[in-house]
């Protein structure tokens, strides 16, 4: 087999965890010491979390969109294909060497998405772009961690958190959408959606898409104020 080689790593800002970049044949792969966060052969459920919260904003003329981590850049690149031409999507990256490797060596694997020019990057954490709105967003897309859980850095907690998921509901418009990605389901997660005032449904989709594979969870908690 084929070992994997290490391409790049880098600290993740206000934490003393690394990132790393490994390649093995055509195959990339994006780590934390705690194990593998994303593997460019399995993103069918990254791409389902775009395509089924924008297929919910789809008839809107001009949608704004944020996107909490950048990841391998499926996600990016999923919106972007059903999303029209006058939409925007903001993109929220807290690991500037994500920002590069998306640019280099992990480009092509989503047909370089960070090129198109409805995409504004900005290398902070996603919840500076959340607190900081008020009916700024038609859907925020979370994938920054494995759960609703601060697995990449416990500050995340605050995301999945009552204050937090009041200030998505604050950030986003009448009707918007925000999408969680999640390896498993978590009954308490959906509970503090609904008390938070979303509409929520919870949805199974598989890691390799049409491939098939395991299943991950994506929770999509409509705004109905």
């Amino acid at each position: 087999m084929i070992p994997w080689e290490l391409i790049d790593s880098a600290r993740v800002p206000g934490t003393g965890g690394k990132i790393s970049l490994y390649k093995r044949g055509e195959e990339f792969s994006i780590r934390l010491e705690q194990g593998e966060l994303m593997n460019s052969r399995v993103h069918g459920s990254e791409d389902a979390l775009a395509d089924l919260a924008c297929a919910r904003i789809a008839d809107r003329p001009r949608p704004c969109v944020l996107i909490g981590g950048l990841g391998i850049g499926y996600t990016l690149a999923a919106a972007l294909r059903l999303l029209g031409s006058k939409a925007q999507v903001v993109v929220a990256e807290l690991v500037p060497a994500v920002v590069e490797w998306n640019r280099g060596p992990l480009a092509h694997l989503a047909g370089n998405p960070l090129e198109d020019a409805r995409v504004i990057v900005r290398e902070v954490d996603v919840a500076q772009m959340i607190r900081d709105k008020h009916r700024a967003y038609d859907a925020i897309l979370l994938d920054v961690d494995n759960g609703p859980d601060g697995l990449i850095r416990l500050e995340n907690n605050w995301l999945y958190s009552g204050p937090g998921l009041d200030a998505s509901f604050t950030a986003l418009r009448p009707g918007g959408v925000l999408a969680v990605w999640s390896a498993g389901p978590d009954r308490t997660f959906t509970r503090r959606l609904r008390q938070a005032g979303f509409e929520v449904e919870e949805v199974k989709v598989h890691a390799r898409g049409p491939r098939g594979g395991g299943h991950h969870t994506i929770w999509f908690a409509v705004h109905r104020g």
